[in-house]
């Protein structure tokens, strides 16, 4: 019985288990319309812009993301994290080679994660 108990944890667990991804963000400001997925509807603030290494064709247009700020990426500000998460829709593509970072998101969210200031910060990201 011990045995069935400790593999029916195992495997609540192992289900339970949200894989995050690591990258960079960096933010843009507005005007937020046209985005790439959704023209001219406009979509709010809680919005990001996917680099091409997540854009897929435009697969993750209107896709959940919840973001979270990890440290900095340079000197400039060497505690840019707030502790908070945010939870942004994917709205647009940030292509290369002048998109910066993995996920560029809208100013406001930015300031909900990380310090402006510092400009590109390392995050973990997860599907919503």
């Amino acid at each position: 019985m011990m045995k069935f108990m400790v593999v029916v944890v195992s495997l609540v667990l192992t289900l339970s288990y949200v894989h995050a991804e690591t990258g960079t963000a960096t933010f843009y400001t507005p005007p937020y319309v046209p985005s790439a997925c959704f023209g001219f509807d406009d979509e709010g603030t809680m919005i990001a812009a996917a680099s091409d290494g997540i854009y897929n064709n435009g697969e993750v247009c209107g896709r959940m993301y919840s973001v979270t700020c990890t440290g900095p990426t340079n000197l400039g500000v060497p505690q840019p994290c707030t502790g908070n998460s945010v939870t942004v829709k994917v709205v647009d593509r940030c292509p290369s080679p002048g998109c910066q970072a993995t996920i560029d998101l809208s100013q406001e969210a930015f300031a909900i994660i990380a310090d402006p200031d510092a400009g590109k910060i390392n995050i973990e990201f997860t599907q919503v």
